[in-house]
């Protein structure tokens, strides 16, 4: 089975974070919500109450296949100021593993050197941070190992594309299917 860790912080954009949970937790992908906030109890960027499976320091990354980072304001500053969250991202890129971030999150792989030379997309207020990325504005760019999507409104697509690379093609479309996501 697969396994993925989505990080979240004070300030994270629920539905971005939420909406990648659900659908890899219906592709039977074990997911670990990790918190950069040293606590579990969190507090989104609509002022919604979660609760965190474990802290960011308390995860074994050995067997994970996919970090992600949601976005969010102030969430994305404040998963950037985690070294657990900015350091497990750099050895998964550096390593081949798989890395994904959306909305103003692509602006913390950037900010790490992840995007060098590398398609990629974010917000469009957060595009111009992406230093070094060949810029895309389009909902969901995949190169390599590195997955982007520029916002909300491309968190389906992009949650389904990362059920794709961990679960494969036939359960992404079973679970679009499920959804009644017609895009």
């Amino acid at each position: 089975m697969s396994k993925a860790v989505v990080f979240f912080a004070d300030g994270t954009e629920e539905c971005e974070a939420l909406l990648v949970v659900d659908l890899l937790r219906r592709a039977k992908v074990e997911v670990i919500v990790a918190s950069a906030m040293g606590r579990k109890e969190l507090v989104s960027s609509h002022k919604i109450h979660l609760t965190a499976d474990a802290l960011a320091e308390e995860v074994d990354y050995s067997h994970v296949d996919l970090v992600v980072l949601p976005g969010g304001i102030p969430g994305t500053p404040n998963l950037a100021a985690n070294k657990t969250v900015t350091d497990t991202c750099a050895a998964f890129a550096k390593a081949g593993k798989k890395v994904a971030a959306i909305c103003a999150a692509p602006s913390i792989l950037a900010s790490l050197g992840l995007l060098e030379g590398k398609n990629a997309t974010a917000h469009a207020g957060f595009q111009d941070q992406l230093a070094g990325a060949v810029v895309h504005d389009e909902e969901v760019v995949v190169d390599g190992n590195i997955t982007t999507s520029y916002g909300l409104g491309g968190a389906i697509p992009f949650a389904l594309e990362l059920v794709r690379q961990l679960a494969g093609p036939a359960e992404a479309d079973r679970i679009q299917n499920a959804i009644a996501y017609r895009h």
